[in-house]
């Protein structure tokens, strides 16, 4: 049936061949408009299913929490003053952009200093607190006693100021503690020389049409402040926070995209005009692979609607491996032509000697992509549906184009193919003998090359067993990020902000059913982290609300206002220097001081852990260790110790965030990785037998290409040390569909001329699959130029995967064939 149809279609093309490119025109127009509206996404966790549990949970907690993004504002200076007077003239600047842009601004801690240092005594154990009430009484008499000189031994004072200041400072919330860097309140390195502002968005990451333009209004105010005053003039402002870097990315990976899709493309050309010599053929190529660019991505924004950071390098691949099908046909189109055939006539032997072949080399490849459809990773599956979707589309394009334009562009006057005299003639009549060379080596050495074959399956036998048994899985996530050299300024600013402000940035939200059990969380997770060996905690620390909230008020409170009360006492009675005066002021409780709860707590402590209504005290914070970060083993330990808690009370927290996406990814892929290999290679052995149904031994031999070539493959893998991560995994399964469309091309023309003669095949057909094979891997080597290392090694594997399968379709298999004739020659006798 489909045979009939292409016959009727290839008359129709030669009778009225405007009609099927209008229609082409018509469909291109409107998949032309759907394509322009794809977008692209470029977080991680658009990578998994919507329906993800940590997806799920990540997406709750994003719509609740009001600071959304942070953008960290680096100043860095010669003068202490002038960058804590930037800093304070920042804020303003910053809240005046508005709340819907940025909720929150501060440059220290100094609201908070004023309400929590005086209040510091209150964060103490009740024994700590009454014994430092007593060492105050205690010091108290014994300078009462001195001053009476009625001490009857002067040993010195009970209790020093030094230790007093100490006891205050020991889980002081308000920025005083021991060893703390801002005891002035600013966020600033210890010399004086570097300071930070932080700012809060409730824009949702992954917003990047407000993104970008609150990043603009961000820098507008602090180059506003800049120029304000002539002594800011010398500040040098950065910018980091996950914002920023969001954003910085996201151009990054479109740059990437359209670098990386116009190399491919060109390249893939280029090798198309070395290959025919004429600008025709290059003219016909460049049309019909753009145009089904057009179509498959105008198809996938209808079904999928945008791309991620895996499938927007899809318009490299599907141009090197879907332009095949044109290079086939036009192939044989210009072999008839040379042979003197008219063009009509040219035209129609080419259709009918290679849609059969098309349409199986097509489908081989679909099915390689297709496998990556059962794989529960979306990105996976969105990968293998556009480029499966690619396949047949460029299949289906360049059989309703390449006809006609061929015989629209044949030039009036044509030249005999045959007889043209000129360089440009004999070089077309000859080609460049892409499959010349391969059929010169196989007589000259068919035993050595079919020896090799069998060598590389060995080797890669024990290298593909010794690669999966030593773990190939990437656990550093820097394996898939994007080149530092791109991002240096990002990186320099975030080392800045890390050295003022440590880690504690980076923490993981939870969102709790109540404050309630948002402190019994807490309470949980710190149970949970004492109990954990020294060496090998899952976190570094927790947080919440409640730490700014101390325990035991109604009895705590009295005793403090009477140590703060004798103090005051001491001061007046000259009891206490000034200079020990100035160390223990800020502690001193004001003389109304009450207990308080969540909702005495002033905005700007409150602020990091509110939701968009104000709800206060539902968030917990987790902070990894900042040495393991990158480390997703470790990640996957730090998630599991907040993914899912069961409270005392029964109910269970769940948690999400980055690591809690990265621990999924990885588990997704080597949950898949089995899965897709075996469809995948199930599909291509399918395709093979049913190809060669009626003959066995042509089947075998394709089978034992395929198994040379994957060989090949797995010994790169294992001696290379490539590691598998979510971006590259997907070269695996399409090595099948794709490596062995090559040697089904060989057997198939060798097939077709009577298996008499396996040079004359690769001399024909050999050229035209070395061509296919090139403009496949110019496809991938495309991806090599990436800025990203995943999508780099993605090209890397994909190009050796076809080395691999090239060789063995135009060296070994035509070896093995070689071999088998001679031997029934031999054996037949020689003819008259």
């Amino acid at each position: 049936m489909l045979k009939e149809l292409v016959e009727r279609l290839s008359d129709l093309q030669i009778r009225r061949p405007w009609t099927p490119l209008l229609f082409v025109a018509l469909v291109t127009a409107v998949l032309g408009f759907f394509a322009s509206k794809l977008e692209l996404r470029t977080r991680y966790d658009q990578l998994l299913p919507d329906d993800q549990p940590s997806v799920v949970e990540l997406h709750r907690v994003e719509a609740r929490t009001a600071s959304a993004q942070t953008v960290m504002i680096l100043l860095d200076g010669a003068d202490r003053k002038t960058l804590r007077a930037f800093g304070d003239a920042v804020i303003p600047a910053l809240l005046a952009i508005g709340p819907d842009t940025i909720s929150s601004a501060e440059d220290g801690t100094q609201q908070a200093r004023a309400f929590l240092m005086p209040r510091a005594g209150l964060f103490l154990e009740r024994t700590e607190l009454d014994k430092l009430h007593d060492d105050v009484f205690a010091r108290w008499d014994y300078e009462v006693a001195k001053e009476a000189d009625q001490l009857l031994d002067d040993n010195g004072p009970p209790v020093t100021i030094d230790d007093i200041e100490k006891r205050f400072k020991k889980n002081d919330k308000g920025g005083g503690s021991e060893g703390d860097d801002h005891r002035d309140g600013y966020y600033e390195k210890k010399d004086g020389t570097a300071l930070v502002v932080v700012a809060r968005s409730p824009i949702p990451g992954g917003d990047l049409a407000k993104t970008g333009p609150a990043l603009d209004r961000v820098r507008a105010a602090v180059e506003g402040v800049r120029t304000s005053r002539p002594e800011f003039a010398p500040v040098r402002a950065g910018y980091a926070g996950d914002m920023p870097q969001g954003f910085v990315e996201y151009q990054s990976i479109r740059d990437d995209l359209l670098g990386v899709g116009v190399t491919g493309v060109a390249l893939v050309l280029g090798a198309v005009m070395i290959y025919f010599m004429r600008l025709r053929a290059l003219l016909v190529m460049g049309v019909t692979i753009g145009v089904a660019l057009v179509w498959t991505f105008g198809v996938t924004q209808l079904v999928i609607g945008h791309l991620n950071v895996a499938t927007g390098f899809l318009f490299s691949i599907v141009a090197g491996n879907g332009i095949n099908v044109g290079i086939l046909y036009q192939a044989r189109y210009y072999e008839e032509r040379r042979r003197g055939v008219p063009v009509h006539e040219a035209l129609r032997t080419a259709v009918r000697q290679t849609w059969q072949p098309t349409v199986i080399a097509t489908l081989s490849s679909a099915a390689a992509y297709v496998s990556l459809l059962v794989t529960e990773f979306s990105a996976f599956r969105d990968f293998g549906f556009i480029a499966a979707v690619g396949m047949v589309l460029c299949w289906v394009v360049k059989t309703l184009m390449v006809p006609p334009l061929l015989l629209l562009s044949e030039p009036r006057k044509p030249v005999d193919e045959a007889t043209d005299p000129s360089l440009i003639g004999r070089i077309r009549r000859y080609g460049l003998g892409y499959g010349r060379i391969f059929a010169w080596i196989v007589p000259r050495a068919p035993r050595a090359s079919l020896g090799a074959g069998l060598l590389v399956v060995g080797v890669g036998a024990v290298s593909g067993y010794l690669y999966i048994r030593r773990d190939p899985m990437e656990y550093d996530t820097r394996g898939t990020e994007n080149d530092p050299r791109k991002k240096q300024e990002i990186d320099r600013v975030w080392a800045g902000v890390n050295e003022i402000l440590g880690g504690g940035h980076d923490a993981m939200i939870v969102l709790a059913d109540t404050p309630e059990d948002a402190r019994a969380l807490q309470k949980k997770l710190q149970a949970d982290y004492d109990a954990a060996p020294n060496d090998d905690k899952p976190f570094e620390a927790v947080h919440s609300l409640w730490d700014m909230v101390p325990e035991e008020q109604d009895a705590k409170v009295p005793v403090l206002l009477e140590t703060g009360e004798r103090l005051e006492r001491a001061r007046a009675k000259h009891y206490l220097s000034d200079a020990d005066w100035a160390r223990v002021k800020d502690y001193i409780p004001p003389h109304d001081l009450r207990p308080y709860g969540l909702v005495d707590l002033p905005d700007t402590i409150a602020r990091p852990y509110s939701e968009k209504d104000g709800t206060r005290g539902r968030l917990v914070g987790i902070e990894p260790k900042p040495s393991r970060s990158n480390d997703i083993r470790y990640l996957i330990k730090y998630s599991a110790s907040f993914r899912e808690t069961r409270l005392p009370n029964g109910k269970i927290v769940k948690g999400s965030g980055r690591a809690v996406i990265f621990g999924d990814i990885l588990q997704a892929v080597l949950h898949d990785v089995p899965k897709a290999v075996s469809l995948s290679l199930a599909l291509t052995l399918l395709a093979v037998l049913v190809t060669f149904r009626s003959g066995g031994r042509h089947a075998l031999s394709v089978i034992f290409a395929l198994l040379v070539g994957v060989a090949g493959e797995a010994t790169f893998l294992y001696f290379a040390d490539v590691k598998i991560n979510f971006l590259n995994f997907a070269a695996l399964p399409i090595t099948f569909g794709i490596g062995v469309d090559y040697a089904i091309n060989v057997v198939q023309r060798y097939r077709a001329d009577g298996s008499k003669d396996i040079l004359a095949a690769l001399r024909t057909t050999g050229g035209a699959v070395v061509l296919c094979s090139l403009t496949t891997m110019l496809g991938y080597l495309a991806l090599v130029g990436s800025h990203n290392k995943g999508i780099r090694s993605l090209g890397t594997i994909a190009v050796m995967g076809e080395v691999t399968c090239l060789l063995a379709a135009v060296l070994v298999l035509p070896a093995l064939w070689y071999l088998v004739q001679r031997r029934r020659t031999r054996r037949e006798g020689p003819g008259p």
